[in-house]
């Protein structure tokens, strides 16, 4: 029984930390984005190189860990024992999912650095999708209003 909830509790998890993975490329928007005027500017891309985009650090994946790591504790020994497993399990876990939610949302990224039409130049990363950027291609730098900023073809 306790096997089935572990996993009923891991896979709920699972379906959480998906949730909270956002996509930063250049094809996808949240929705409060659409419907939006943004300001767009031409430019020629000066250079690229690849990062990597860090995961999310919320507070769900130490807490689901910890409970998934305290059930699993409280199934060994008796007594202290078992007491000590449980508490030693919570923190194990809660370490462990902490570290798993953000290996889990991390993203393959490009910076790409940009020389606008005038002559402003402009470093913006964003996460790795359908499009590639190469020095000397034409492309479009659009800025939404809240300051967020993405590069696409030209």
């Amino acid at each position: 029984m306790l096997r089935v909830i572990s996993v009923m509790i891991l896979s709920g998890l699972t379906v959480l930390l998906g949730g909270c993975a956002s996509s930063m490329s250049s094809d996808t928007y949240s929705r409060g984005s659409s419907m939006q005027m943004q300001n767009v500017q031409y430019g020629t891309v000066e250079s690229v190189r690849g990062v990597r985009i860090e995961g999310t650090k919320s507070p769900l994946g130490a807490i689901g860990g910890a409970i998934v790591g305290g059930l699993l504790g409280s199934t060994v020994g008796g007594g202290r024992g078992k007491d000590l497993a449980t508490v030693g399990g919570a923190i194990a876990g809660g370490v462990a999912g902490s570290a798993i939610e953000e290996g889990a949302t991390q993203q393959n990224g490009v910076e790409i650095t940009v020389r606008l039409d005038n002559g402003r130049i402009v470093s913006i990363v964003q996460a790795v999708d359908n499009q590639r950027f190469a020095p000397g291609q034409r492309v479009q730098v659009i800025t939404a209003p809240n300051g967020v900023s993405r590069v696409t073809g030209g």
